[in-house]
């Protein structure tokens, strides 16, 4: 879990600590093939950023959540039931229970700076921080197949969240083979808060047993550019302004221009973080009601 040393730093609050739920950023994603059952098949390049929302763990007499942040509000009306943070939080004690371990309550604050749906595994990043948070809070470990079936149960981006770290993820999202060789990337991320259904834009692929990813080898952004995003061109037909973003993206210099998961989030691979940053100003100064930030990603 790479991003634990990171928030271990962060200095202790009402003997409370932070739990950094980093972006997920989709490299490539290639869609090879759909299970009996509707799922899709997926090979998809995974890597994280040093940013996204962060979730404040605290022992408490009573479990509590709130919720603040830039698009915190989009998660108020959110029923419990349908809150990965609350989801994790109660299937991970209830196993530990059932295991004879104790899980006190806990007040949890999130930060949500992510937007929401888009594509970058916000709210699959955010239950593995309050995984992670929650065993160390709690002072236990579970078996990593034990962990990675409680991940996979909330949803099939949660396993490689709770991984963190550069990885090709394979079959619904289960499936993962570490990248230690990708590098960390300077990058810029946007989002015109514009809403893209998923479910529609699988049911608009025209084809459903693309190309695999196949070798990687040889130089990572070569072979970034030779790889795609099967979800982008159905995305770009239902959101006209995935086109625009990722055109004023590239203008700005970026190497790479790509969508990332289902989107509307696209983001640019950019030489260094000065020009990212610089990117990134001048992208929020244009488009003043879209999401921009800069990003450094974890990798070797």
């Amino acid at each position: 879990m790479l991003f634990n040393n990171l928030n271990q730093e962060r200095p202790a609050q009402k003997a409370g600590f932070f739990e950094l739920a980093p972006a997920k950023i989709n490299l490539a994603l290639h869609v090879v093939g759909q299970r009996a059952d509707g799922y899709h098949l997926l090979e998809t390049i995974v890597t994280f950023a040093d940013k996204g929302d962060r979730l404040h763990l605290e022992p408490a007499e009573a479990d509590s959540f709130r919720v603040s942040g830039r698009f915190g509000h989009l998660l108020q009306s959110v029923d419990a039931a349908q809150n990965l943070v609350l989801r994790a939080r109660d299937r991970l004690r209830q196993a530990l229970q059932d295991m004879g371990h104790e899980a006190s309550p806990v007040a949890l604050h999130l930060e949500k700076d992510l937007p929401v749906a888009a594509g970058i595994g916000g709210g699959s990043a955010d239950a593995a921080a309050a995984i992670r948070g929650l065993l160390r809070l709690w002072n236990v470990e579970l078996e990593e197949a034990e962990l990675a079936t409680l991940a996979l149960s909330l949803g099939a981006d949660v396993p490689m969240c709770l991984k963190g770290e550069p990885l090709l993820a394979s079959g619904i999202g289960e499936e993962m083979m570490p990248l230690p060789t990708l590098p960390s990337l300077a990058m810029v991320l946007g989002n015109p808060l514009v809403g893209v259904s998923t479910p529609e834009i699988f049911r608009r692929l025209p084809n459903k047993n693309n190309d695999p990813i196949g070798p990687l080898d040889g130089d990572w952004m070569d072979l970034l550019r030779r790889l795609r995003n099967d979800l982008e061109p159905p995305a770009r037909l239902l959101v006209s302004e995935v086109e625009q973003l990722s055109a004023e993206i590239k203008a700005e210099g970026a190497l790479l221009t790509r969508m990332s998961g289902s989107g509307a989030t696209c983001f640019g691979i950019f030489r260094d973080a000065e020009a990212a940053e610089h990117a990134a100003k001048n992208l929020a100064a244009k488009r003043l009601g879209w999401y921009f930030q800069a990003v450094q990603t974890v990798g070797a």
